[in-house]
């Protein structure tokens, strides 16, 4: 049996627990908060918890972003995106955003804190058993989370994510904690660019932050080296001090 898992309600989002000694979040292992990209469907990540290679009560928590897409039965999103935009980037190649603050992106990352807290609140987790991320646009409100509204986990996963709003992000990554991350890209990424994510992962380093990169020969997605190697850095930062 592969386990289970179970949903619940935490600070008006919808959440799917895996993981930990019961399979379902229990116990008082760490918590890996992970949230999905734009267009995903809420339970887009979930799988993840099957595959990774990590303790047996490491938790999971899956939140489900707030934004339904219309006419696109399950698609869910943090913030919305210029659908014409995306498409001129992918015929164009993808850019850097690093100037730029998204519409929406700081109400969506206002949920993503709220939601944060509650989970640490009543699933009893301190920050230094806390790791959050996402991959694509959720690994952007989980950076934004970090690095501008004081969310000071042990650990940072940014899967083909990409910056934005970066002169606030590194003035966080300079006065706030420095949590560990583990940060992986596609070089043929059709959607954020590689350049781009280059640019993230030297801003952190130059503000102290140690910084996994796992670059892979691939587009958008988190192929199975880059969940080797998050299992690794999962299991490395929830090990015991």
């Amino acid at each position: 049996m592969l386990g289970a898992m179970r949903k619940g309600r935490f600070a008006n989002l919808t959440v799917h627990l895996a993981g930990g000694t019961d399979r379902e979040g229990g116990g008082t292992g760490p918590l890996v908060v992970l949230m999905h990209g734009f267009g995903a469907p809420g339970t887009d990540l979930v799988g993840l918890w099957r595959v990774l290679d990590v303790p047996r009560d490491v938790r999971f928590a899956f939140p489900e972003a707030p934004n339904e897409l219309p006419g696109m039965f399950g698609a869910r999103a943090w913030w919305m995106l210029d659908m014409a935009r995306m498409e001129r980037a992918m015929i164009e190649g993808p850019k850097s955003y690093a100037s730029e603050v998204p519409p929406g992106m700081e109400e969506a990352t206002d949920q993503v804190v709220e939601v944060i807290a509650a989970l640490q609140k009543e699933l009893g987790v301190p920050d230094a058993q806390l790791i959050v991320g996402g991959f694509s646009q959720g690994s952007m409100a989980a950076c934004n989370a970090v690095f501008t509204r004081g969310v000071s986990p042990a650990g940072l996963v940014i899967l083909s994510g990409t910056p934005v709003n970066l002169p606030a992000w590194s003035a966080g990554m300079e006065a706030g904690t420095k949590p560990a991350v583990f940060q992986s890209h596609g070089s043929q990424d059709p959607l954020l660019s590689f350049a781009a994510a280059e640019e993230l992962r030297d801003a952190m380093q130059l503000h102290g932050l140690q910084v996994q990169w796992s670059p892979f020969r691939g587009g958008h997605e988190i192929p199975a080296p880059v969940m080797e190697g998050l299992g690794g850095f999962l299991s490395g930062v929830a090990a015991p001090a």
